[in-house]
């Protein structure tokens, strides 16, 4: 997930991910899958999914930051991928632990897009390189009804719910969207792939 708070430099925060007294570097709260870069920001590679129902709606997470409580955004699903771990293989346990639908490799379509993130999140600095796939749902998941078994300690912190959204209403949605400009991003699929990955560059997600 992505917080929408610029970062201007590759500085890490005291007590946030640098190195300990020892000169081992500190585990970031955020979780072990998130590592020191050279540049000094928290580094993860992660996989999202643009998950579409029959109406195509798509499904997105609304989160908050423990530092801003006031302020929330939408994002898409997904999440970090594991050591060992394909992009596809990470997109397909990502939805199941998120959502508790199961979704078949064969369903992914992509990736679609990609995209580098700068964000600061639970004071660190950070930045997440992001492939996005697309995949279609016959039957839309209750979003009342899903079960947070699988949620990490930092997801039940900061999520506070999942909606199916028109793309014509997110687009009209006064909260933050991530990735910017998602409805547009996500209409010229709604009719098929053809193949080709676009590339958004890095993006600062403020």
């Amino acid at each position: 997930m992505t917080h929408p708070v610029p970062t201007d430099g590759p500085s890490t925060p005291a007590g946030a991910g640098g190195p300990s007294p020892s000169g081992a570097p500190v585990e970031s709260s955020l979780g072990a899958d998130w590592v020191l870069g050279e540049d000094g920001l928290r580094f993860r590679r992660a996989a999202r999914v643009l998950l579409v129902d029959a109406e195509d709606r798509l499904l997105l997470v609304r989160g908050h930051d423990v530092d801003q409580p006031e302020r929330s955004w939408w994002f898409t699903v997904g999440g970090g991928i594991d050591p060992g771990e394909s992009a596809r293989e990470a997109a397909v346990r990502e939805v199941r632990e998120e959502t508790g639908l199961l979704l078949d490799d064969a369903a992914l379509v992509g990736p679609v897009l990609t995209r580098s993130a700068l964000f600061d999140f639970y004071a660190e600095h950070c930045r997440q390189d992001e492939e996005f796939f697309l995949a279609r749902v016959a039957d839309a998941v209750d979003t009342a009804t899903i079960a947070r078994d699988g949620w990490t300690e930092v997801e039940l912190d900061v999520l506070d719910e999942l909606r199916w959204w028109h793309l014509d209403e997110l687009a009209a949605e006064t909260r933050e969207v991530f990735p910017e400009g998602l409805p547009d991003l996500v209409r010229p699929l709604l009719a098929g792939w053809d193949g080709s990955v676009r590339h958004l560059g890095l993006q600062r997600d403020d």
